[in-house]
């Protein structure tokens, strides 16, 4: 869950790989746009969800090869996108609501995750039982509405000690406050969307996790890092076979928000830090470009360190822009 800017980036496509077309423009359009187009685009007000899209991802066509992520679902009438990653770790994207989110399907040997579930104007399910034929178990990188909307279709889910009462009933802002946003930008939702029926997902866990707590896939093994700084329990996940990172909203090429009352700046930078020693391949994340450079952990470590160390690290100092992301305090 995050803001919105007045941004639009045009990129040039080679094959799979964007490249960054120098120069930024400002206008206000509609985001019913073509997944594939990548084109980031905003209107001209800053809200409670300001989005941007900050400089050019340099390094990306030589740390992440987008012909590696092959597009086996491009139907502009679908609101999901399918993605692979490899032979059995997908990407199920929502291209056509401005938040960009994805959720992730790793299949192991005996059960299937899926990080995250998305916006919940869709049912993810189906889309899921199209990667998988293993019993299911979702687990909530955190408690925003963008992150857990699908979890209504799962009995099988876990979420971090921090945010259990978020999840039953407990969540920080009201639903009407949750559908504006939903809806701030205008998007193609289904034709059957009504957002005066939408609502937040209220659960139990089946599972609580805590920090370096491991989920076993059946010849996958998924470890659990606790990064608050976004939100109190927000988790990433390690699969350190693979060298892959689930980064939740953490780490994103976008502005990065911990303004909200229930963010901690200095957390935030304290888990940036915490991923620093680990041995990482790709970078995937909640949000926008599938294309993050491996660099831009060691990026966003100087960045907070240095607003910290000039005692700009906290609520109310403003946004700092760097080249592939930003900072909101």
């Amino acid at each position: 869950m995050r803001y919105r800017r007045l941004t639009l980036c045009i990129f040039n496509f080679d094959g799979h790989r964007a490249h960054l077309i120098e120069g930024i423009f400002f206008l206000s359009v509609l985001c019913a746009l073509d997944p594939l187009s990548k084109l980031k685009v905003s209107p001209p007000i800053e809200t409670e969800h300001t989005r941007t899209v900050m400089g050019k991802a340099k390094e990306s066509a030589a740390i992440m090869d987008k012909k590696e992520v092959k597009m086996t679902n491009n139907n502009k009438n679908d609101w999901f996108t399918i993605e692979k990653i490899d032979e059995n770790t997908s990407i199920i994207s929502e291209y056509k609501h401005w938040e960009e989110t994805h959720c992730y399907v790793l299949n192991g040997t005996d059960k299937c995750l899926l990080i995250d579930t998305g916006l919940g104007v869709e049912n993810i399910l189906e889309q899921v039982q199209r990667l998988t034929d293993k019993p299911v178990t979702v687990v909530t990188t955190h408690v925003h509405y963008d992150h857990f909307g699908g979890h209504k279709y799962f009995p099988d889910f876990y979420v971090h000690e921090a945010e259990t009462e978020w999840i039953n009933g407990g969540f920080p802002l009201t639903i009407e406050q949750v559908r504006n946003f939903l809806t701030e930008e205008p998007c193609d939702f289904p034709k059957d969307f009504d957002v005066n029926d939408y609502n937040l997902f209220k659960g139990v866990p089946t599972r609580v996790l805590k920090d370096n707590d491991t989920i076993e896939l059946g010849e996958r093994t998924i470890q659990v890092l606790h990064t608050p700084g976004h939100s109190p329990g927000h988790m990433c996940f390690y699969e350190k076979a693979k060298g892959y990172l689930y980064t939740g909203d953490l780490i994103y090429m976008d502005v990065l928000f911990a303004d909200f009352p229930s963010t901690d700046p200095i957390a935030y930078m304290k888990s940036i830090k915490k991923l620093l020693p680990l041995t990482v391949k790709k970078i995937l994340p909640a949000h926008h470009d599938l294309n993050v450079p491996l660099s831009i952990i060691k990026d966003m470590d100087k960045a907070f360190s240095e607003l910290y160390e000039k005692g700009k690290l906290k609520h109310g100092s403003g946004t700092f822009t760097y080249e592939n992301f930003g900072i909101r305090l």
